[in-house]
Parts: structure tokens; sequence; C-alpha cells
């Protein structure tokens, strides 16, 4: 049976949504039959350059080429509504849309709408999402904490930029990653460091990927913004300031805890959630020696992180055997929440005198400095034990010292040459 409905579509500027400039989104109603269904055109133009009586844009360099692609979805949609009414007895607004945005028309029991989200509730999703998989233990609670944290900063980017609480995607463009890094490493306060801005934009950009997979905006706008930035020189404890925090004589319980839980970290590389959760399983007897070493899966990077159980690591082990905490939550160190842990370091480094702040996450650098400059361990190896899952992530915690190319160049020369400096006759 052949429909009889009508299709209204009608063009409106939702000026709500202006931005700082006065830039609007310009959305698109579909009516049939009194049933209405909106979604955003992708285009936007400025309020004083929007027709409210002939619905299109005047006076602005870009009103052919803005006014084109509008007549483009008006014809679209309505060479779709002429071939669903061959089909169908009754075509509603939602599967004329879907249709029109490549979305499945309906499914077995009801329409399927595809509401647009804006950017806000697309990391709201996003972070729900994710948060399944960090309960299913197939993501990182830590990584968890730091999606929320990005939330929070476009939340005040937002505010700050736009005086809004939030934005439509259709609205987002290149500009929009260049102002959020001018907020972040400029104008918020306090201010992030070149890196973590960055991360801050990459994270962005991924949202925004999920959005244009989801066809709910035609492209990524800040897709070619380049996230990368100089890694930050990061000096790693040197082997004496080590030494001094272990053989300090600490009278406060919890702060000799804490020392040795970093000392712990910096004989294994270990990161803070990768200690915090040691238990006896993880210990695991290697070759034919039976070595003990420390085997577990990197909760950040799901790579196993494996390394040789050191004799400083195995006096911690035995020294706490029998602690209350150990043999009740089966852990083989004590180990703070996050929070105390780094405060209680903070303090840690005032009283053995070394002269610069302490935190979890540095304790990995003077292990990956250990294994690279002083045991001379190939780059790949330190990489393992490490946990990354590629080298140019090493390369941040463990930069080549002259040290290690002189041991390597000694080596090189008691080959080449012979006690009087001359080339040994075997090479000519």
């Amino acid at each position: 049976m052949k429909s009889n409905q009508t299709l209204k579509i009608l063009f409106w500027h939702r000026k709500s949504k202006a931005d700082s400039k006065g830039f609007a989104p310009i959305i698109c109603r579909i009516s049939i039959d009194g049933k209405d269904a909106e979604f955003s055109t992708s285009q936007k133009v400025h309020i004083s350059e929007w027709n409210i009586n002939s619905k299109k844009v005047i006076g602005s360099s870009h009103s052919k080429k803005i006014n084109s692609a509008l007549n483009h979805i008006e014809s679209s949609l309505e060479i779709n509504f002429t071939v669903l009414k061959t089909r169908f007895d009754n075509v509603t607004p939602i599967m004329l849309k879907n249709v029109f945005q490549n979305f499945p028309m309906e499914n077995d029991k009801n329409e399927l709408e595809q509401e647009t989200p804006q950017l806000l509730e697309l990391t709201n999703i996003h972070i729900n999402d994710f948060a399944e998989l960090v309960e299913k233990k197939l993501r990182s609670k830590e990584t968890l904490k730091q999606w929320k944290a990005t939330k929070k900063k476009i939340v005040e980017f937002l505010k700050f930029e736009f005086k809004a609480n939030d934005i439509e995607l259709a609205a987002i463009e290149y500009s929009f990653a260049q102002k959020f890094y001018k907020f972040l490493a400029v104008k918020r306060v306090p201010t992030l460091k070149d890196p973590a801005a960055m991360k801050q934009i990459k994270n962005l950009k991924q949202i925004l990927n999920i959005a244009e997979a989801n066809l709910w905006i035609a492209k990524n706008p800040i897709q070619k913004f380049k996230c990368g930035s100089e890694d930050p020189e990061i000096n790693p404890l040197e082997i004496f300031e080590v030494e001094r925090l272990w053989r300090k004589n600490i009278s406060v319980e919890r702060i000799a805890k804490v020392r040795d839980a970093f000392i712990f970290q910096c004989f294994t590389g270990f990161a803070y959630q990768d200690i915090y959760n040691l238990s006896k399983d993880h210990i695991v007897y290697v070759g034919p020696q039976n070595e003990p070493w420390l085997v577990k899966e990197r909760g950040k990077t799901k790579v196993t992180e494996m390394v040789p159980i050191l004799p400083i690591v195995a006096e911690l082990i035995e020294k706490y055997k029998n602690d209350k905490y150990c043999k009740v939550y089966n852990r083989l160190i004590p180990v703070n929440s996050n929070f105390r842990y780094n405060t209680y370091l903070k303090e840690l480094s005032d009283i053995c005198n070394i002269g610069k702040p302490l935190n979890s996450h540095l304790a990995r650098h003077p292990f990956a400095d250990m294994m690279l400059n002083v045991l001379i361990f190939p780059l790949e190896d330190v990489s393992k034990m490490l946990g990354h899952k590629n080298i140019r992530t090493t390369q941040r915690y463990a930069r080549v010292k002259k040290s290690r190319i002189g041991k390597k160049m000694n080596e090189a020369r008691s080959i080449l040459f012979d006690d009087n400096g001359e080339l040994k006759m075997s090479l000519r």
C-alpha cells in the first residue's frame, strides 16, 4: 500500500548553543504527520548571519557553501522519504533520520533512535563503558581515574571559554583543541606542564573518535592536532641516594614501612598498584637453580613483568612475612593508599635529606637506570622487566649515561687494541 504521508523539513539556528564568538549549530527538524525528529547538520554560522524567514545563511563568505550543504540534506531526505513510502505504510521521522544517517532503520521490536549526545554526555558514556571493563578486570582502575580527570578538565574549560555546561559535537572545530591546550597550559590554575596538557588533548581526540565511529559527527575536527611533546627529563635517584634511604635508621613505624615499600619498588621496578597487590602467588621459581622471580601481569598495560628477586627484595619479603596486614590480606609487603603513600614519601625525603620530592612512580626510574647503566642490561630486557608495551616508553625511564658508554668503550678498547694502544694483529 502506498503511503499518503507528507514530509516537512525545517532548518533552524540553535542560538542557545552559541559559542563565545556567537557561532551556533544549524539543526534540521523532520516532521511527518505531527511527529518530529531532529539532528545536527554539522554546519554552524554566526547568529547575525542566519535569516529567520528564509532559513538560509546570508552575509557570510561561506553562505553559498553552507546553503548548498543544507540543500543537499533536504533533497537527500526527500529522496529517502519517497523510497521509504514505497516500502512502508507508515514512515516515522526516526526511520527517515536513521536511514539518512546510515543507522539501522529499526530493530526486531522497536524503531531505533540514535540521539546525538553532547561532548560531556559522550564523555560520560565512555567513562561508564570503561568502568564496566574495569569491573571485569580488562582495564586499569588508574586509567579510569585519568578519564575522570579528563572529564573534570573539560568541564572547567567549557565554563571558562564558553560559559556553558556542555557543547554540541557539531560545534567543535580544530580551534577547540588549540584553546583547550592554552587553557590547560597557560590560563588554568594550577597550569599543567606540556606533556600533561597534551595528554588531555589526546584523550579528547579519542572521545571524538568515538563520536566519528558512531556517525555523530562526519569527521573528528581535531584529528590533525599533534599531541606530541618533548619528554620531560626525569633525574632518577642515584644509587648512593637509594642506599641512604635504605640504611637510614627510622624510628617512626609508618615512615619505615613506606621506606621499605619504596626500596622494594626501586629493586623490582613495579608500579604502585602492582606492589600493592603482590602476594606469594606471584613468586615463581625459575631454572635449574630454582631461582625465585616475581612474575605478574602489570595492571596498567596487561603486559607480564618478570624480575628476579634480588637479595634486598628477599630480605624485605622475609621481614614482613608475619606482618599482621600481610597475613590478613595475603600481601608480600604492607602498602598504604596511594595518597598516604605519597604523603609519607615526602616526609621520608626530608628525613633522609634527599633534596628532591619522592613519589611512588619515581621508584621505577632508579630501577630502570640501574638495570641499563649499572648492570648493562639491553634496553629490550629492561622494557620487559618494567612491563612496557614498547621500547619507546622504556626510553623515557632509562637514559643512556656516559658511564654505560664508558664501560662499553673500555670493553671495545680491550678487544680492538693491545696494552700499547696498537691495533691487534688479528683485526688487521
